[in-house]
């Protein structure tokens, strides 16, 4: 099994969207329920790239997709008479996630043998203040903002070895998310699964049960880079 690069998806599987979201809410507005806004906030983002890559709007940032479904949101949670300048620092609450307790020495062991980068629907400017964030050692950033394509378009993970000028099938998609990994596949690309249980919160575990289809499955990037003998 011959590994050039691993391309890390990013929410869910190397930072702690949900728990982020919910802590940076509450603090900010002790009267909101945190867990439903974050629940709520993230619900928008598949149907908001959906308008995107059906044409209905134009290539559009993460960022941006983000502050849409935020000001539909607000009024669902008393919130309607912040103004423009609290709902913008409010939006780059997506740039302060935390990273898992394991994501920043697991990337630094994995890097030791391995080509490290993203490759998120997040665009660069966010995916950039995560890394710096979180301490994150990746090698480079990779967006859909560069491929201008939201996964799981062909774009995105064909671009990766387009990048880096290695076949497809010595190019990694790590992720939380079983769809986003057979979007890889169909590419071409090795998959591994990491276990993110608590991605949607406490109270809505996951199944991470391993499924075959996967090249590799690990607990976390700890257990990852075992697998990997880094």
């Amino acid at each position: 099994m011959t590994v050039c690069v691993l391309a890390f998806d990013t929410f869910g599987t190397v930072v702690d969207w949900h728990g982020s979201i919910r802590r940076e809410v509450t603090a900010r507005f002790p009267d909101v329920d945190g867990d439903a806004f974050a629940t709520a906030w993230r619900a928008g983002y598949r149907p908001a790239m959906q308008r995107v890559m059906s044409g209905e709007l134009p290539w559009t940032l993460i960022d941006d997709l983000h502050r849409m479904i935020l000001d539909e949101l607000l009024p669902r949670f008393g919130l309607a008479h912040l103004d423009d300048a609290a709902r913008r620092q409010l939006n780059k609450a997506w740039h302060r996630l935390d990273p898992w307790v394991d994501a920043a020495e697991g990337l630094r062991r994995l890097k030791s043998r391995h080509v490290v980068c993203t490759l998120s629907n997040g665009n660069i400017g966010l995916l950039t203040d995560l890394a710096k964030h979180g301490s994150l050692p990746f090698d480079c950033i990779l967006s859909a903002e560069v491929f201008k394509a939201y996964k799981p378009d062909p774009a995105t993970y064909l671009g990766v070895a387009r990048v880096f000028d290695v076949p497809p099938a010595e190019v990694m998609l790590v992720a939380a998310h079983h769809d986003d990994l057979a979007g890889a596949r169909a590419c071409g690309l090795q998959t591994a699964y990491v276990e993110r249980p608590l991605e949607f919160g406490a109270n809505r575990a996951k199944d991470v049960s391993p499924r075959p289809e996967n090249t590799l499955h690990a607990r976390d990037f700890m257990h990852l880079a075992d697998l990997l003998d880094c």
